[in-house]
């Protein structure tokens, strides 16, 4: 067992980047703190990805299919699925984006 401080952990955009392979773990995250407005355009990754809302809102697009989702929701995005989200409203946008994966891998689709 080891522990590893969040401030420690890279941090790009709005997030904090817990890449598995450091660890010796077989998955990463993104600690995700985003403003109004925030969050990836689109893009897929060749596993699957599981968020945890955790505070906030945020309006998801997923293999074209437009949806809010709050504080509470799981959302499980399969392997290929081509997916982006942005935070909305006042509150900031708080969640844990596992991959399925000791390394991020992601194909970025189109500038946001």
């Amino acid at each position: 067992m080891h522990r590893i401080r969040q401030q420690d952990l890279r941090y790009r955009g709005s997030s904090h980047h817990f890449v598995g392979q450091d660890h010796n773990v077989g998955i990463s995250a993104f600690l995700f703190d985003g403003a109004e407005g925030s969050g990836p355009g689109p893009h897929r990754h060749p596993y699957d990805e599981v968020q945890f809302i955790r505070q906030g809102r945020g309006l998801w697009t997923v293999n074209g299919e437009q949806f809010e989702a709050g504080a509470g929701d799981i959302l499980v995005i399969k392997a290929g699925e081509i997916h982006a989200f942005r935070a909305i409203g006042a509150e900031p946008l708080v969640q844990l984006d596992v991959h399925l994966s000791p390394r991020f891998i992601q194909e970025h689709l189109t500038p946001r």
